[in-house]
């Protein structure tokens, strides 16, 4: 069966649905790269058209596209005998304009501990290419500062559902599957934000229903769920290696899913040496889930499969009988509950990123842990305030990093003076929020004064040097000794 994403992939920029302002900034972008010669970077959620819109202006410029996907290959040499070489001026692969375009997807796994110098070839390769280069990420503040700076960059947001439901009514057309208006209003609300999603759900429940109708969408959601637990049942209990494999193919979950019910639900019946063979099947799995990823050869997913399913049923000793509690994983539950915790702590990791020139997981691994030690509780609240002024917090932002209530009136004044020594900042145009906050107050007052009471003051000043010396070092900001927050910064 053809891959509805695949088929139905734009083959133009007009074609892109939901991301129009994105859409016309990257044709700008290439129209008039002969006068920048810039980069770009297309960086937002998986499944809103970033690496379809970049071929699909490539079609529209009469560019040769050269690709480069993630691997565990890709170290700096690799990327500067491929990107580079791709990178560079050549007329032999050339378009109608001499200009042939590079796209690196996955452009924001380089910073990772594996990449092995691949950041710092790829910015290399950024600075000297002499053909479009454009890279495509999901997590933009993964990548390098040096990096994002080399480029133009361009967010795809995610497509809202009024967006995906017109383009699902076009496949349905030219697929010739009659259709409830409601059907797919509901796959587009499933699966809002996530374009690729919404068109693999229409083919799944498309496939088997010659009228697609609101209920069978329905239908088909929760026979998902009641079918992954008589799977397990089948699994863990009753069906041998192939068994096994054959039940999984009923199952309507991505491997990396699957992989997922069975990590968590196995240790419920298996023990000892069993349960440790188990163990060594789901890794062989993830290792080629890992590789899927990684090259995005979604053929490795069979072996993935196999792992998971026939591998953990060979690995069961003797017979399993009575009723097992099986439940979804709680890594599902984990990250549905710590959501709005997850977006406080990126939203915090995001500010101290683009202030002090970092990547994000850096702030989030780093130096946010020195912020909750240094605040916590609002103990030092000079140091706090100064925190939530140059870093933009509010109150639920400063409750998470000092693990303060965010209802307390402690944190809503500390958020209003911040406002305040904003503001104040922004006046004296001090450079920064921090500057002259950790002192009792700012003695800065001789700013204010005409040129000619400055030489006046400095003239009667002259006649008392060793006193305004002792003075000026005695005068530490009134900090009383402690590090204050513009030190560790």
């Amino acid at each position: 069966m053809v891959d509805w994403t695949e088929k139905y992939r734009p083959s133009t920029l007009s074609e892109v649905r939901g991301n129009n302002k994105a859409r016309d900034k990257l044709h700008k972008w290439a129209k008039t790269w002969d006068e920048h010669g810039d980069a770009v970077i297309l960086h937002g959620s998986p499944g809103v058209g970033k690496t379809s819109a970049a071929h699909a202006l490539a079609n529209d410029m009469g560019w040769p596209t050269i690709e480069l996907n993630a691997s565990d290959q890709r170290t700096g040499d690799v990327i500067k005998r491929v990107a580079g070489e791709a990178a560079k001026s050549g007329t032999l692969t050339g378009g109608t304009s001499g200009r042939r375009i590079v796209i690196m997807d996955e452009a924001d796994n380089l910073t990772h501990n594996a990449d092995r110098g691949g950041s710092r070839a790829i910015t290399d390769v950024v600075k000297s290419a002499n053909q479009p280069l454009i890279l495509i990420a999901n997590e933009f503040y993964d990548m390098s500062n040096s990096l994002r700076n080399a480029c133009e960059t361009i967010e795809f947001r995610d497509v809202s559902s009024r967006s995906i439901t017109p383009v699902l009514r076009d496949i349905c057309r030219q697929e010739n599957i009659e259709y409830e208006p409601e059907a797919l209003e509901a796959i587009a609300e499933n699966d809002s934000g996530d374009l690729r999603s919404a068109v693999n759900d229409l083919q799944a429940v498309a496939a088997s229903n010659g009228k697609l109708t609101a209920d069978d969408v329905v239908t088909s959601q929760r026979d998902t769920t009641s079918g992954i637990f008589d799977f397990l049942d089948d699994l863990i209990k009753k069906q041998d290696a192939e068994g096994a494999l054959k039940a999984s193919y009923d199952v309507d979950e991505t491997p990396d899913n699957l992989l997922n019910w069975v990590e968590d639900n196995v240790p419920k019946d298996y023990q000892g040496a069993e349960l440790a063979d188990a163990y060594g099947f789901m890794a062989n799995a993830d290792r080629w889930l890992g590789r899927v990823r990684a090259t995005q050869n979604y053929r490795y997913w069979r072996y993935a499969t196999d792992n998971a399913t026939a591998g953990v049923a060979a690995s069961r000793r003797g017979k399993k009988s009575g009723w097992t509690r099986y439940g979804p994983p709680s890594y599902w539950r984990k990250l549905g509950s710590s959501k709005g915790a997850r977006n406080t702590r990126d939203y915090i990791a995001r500010q101290i990123a683009e202030e002090s020139g970092i990547s994000m997981s850096t702030a989030r691994r780093e130096v946010m842990l020195y912020l909750a030690e240094m605040t916590h509780h609002c103990k030092n609240r000079e140091l706090t305030v100064a925190m939530a002024a140059r870093y933009d917090l509010e109150e639920k932002h400063v409750s998470f990093v000092t693990g303060s209530g965010k209802t307390t009136n402690k944190v809503q004044q500390i958020v209003e003076d911040a406002e305040e020594l904003k503001e104040q900042s922004a006046v004296e145009h001090s450079g920064g929020a921090f500057e002259g906050s950790f002192g009792s107050k700012s003695d800065d007052e001789g700013e204010n004064v005409s040129e000619v009471e400055a030489e006046s003051e400095a003239e009667d000043s002259a006649d008392e040097p060793e006193e305004a010396e002792t003075e000026d070092e005695g005068d530490d900001g009134g900090d009383d000794g402690q590090a204050s927050f513009g030190d560790f910064v």
